[in-house]
């Protein structure tokens, strides 16, 4: 039967499936959407929920059927994890929000993407300051460098030579 018609996807069935890209579990069937063909399933016993484009199906196979998956008395949600996943996933956005430039060029963004390989940076509206101390201000040249002290000047300095001429190869090349 072919897995993109759905006909053997009902709730509750247990199957061995085998993905187009190489990855072969068992689950239970807890949800089938027929307009978007996305099969929801159980992989185990943790609770969970794989949700996967049944035209992704390479091959499966029917095990059996066992009990509604969505009995309530069975399902267990953990809301500890869950909020730790979400914390966790929160405290990344913004970190990742932290490290976009408002109102800089593309070349200044990948100037301070550069920069916080090799050193601590942030952005402080479109200047980059390194090491809390240093300040890299547009259009973030050697010569854009000021504060701190004279050693930390001149290593950022060095630091962002280096870094542009990476950028400016790359360019080239492209």
């Amino acid at each position: 039967m072919d897995a993109s018609s759905g006909d053997e996807f009902t709730v509750g069935c247990l199957l061995s499936i085998k993905t187009s890209l190489g990855d072969e579990f068992k689950g239970q069937v807890i949800t089938y959407d027929r307009p978007s063909n996305i099969l929801g399933s159980d992989p185990g016993p943790r609770r969970n929920i794989r949700l996967l484009k049944a035209s992704y199906i390479k091959e499966f196979s029917y095990l059996g059927q066992a009990d509604d998956p969505l009995d309530p008395k069975k399902c267990y949600i953990d809301l500890n994890t869950l909020q730790a996943r979400e914390e966790v996933a929160i405290r990344q956005a913004e970190a990742d929000a932290e490290r976009l430039g408002v109102g800089v060029t593309v070349e200044a963004q990948n100037i301070f993407d550069a920069l916080s390989k090799t050193l601590p940076v942030r952005w402080d509206k479109t200047a980059i300051v390194v090491m809390n101390e240093v300040r890299v201000s547009s259009p973030y040249l050697p010569e854009s460098v000021s504060g701190g002290t004279p050693a930390a000047k001149e290593r950022v300095k060095k630091v962002l030579e280096l870094e542009r001429r990476r950028l400016q190869a790359r360019v080239a090349a492209q």
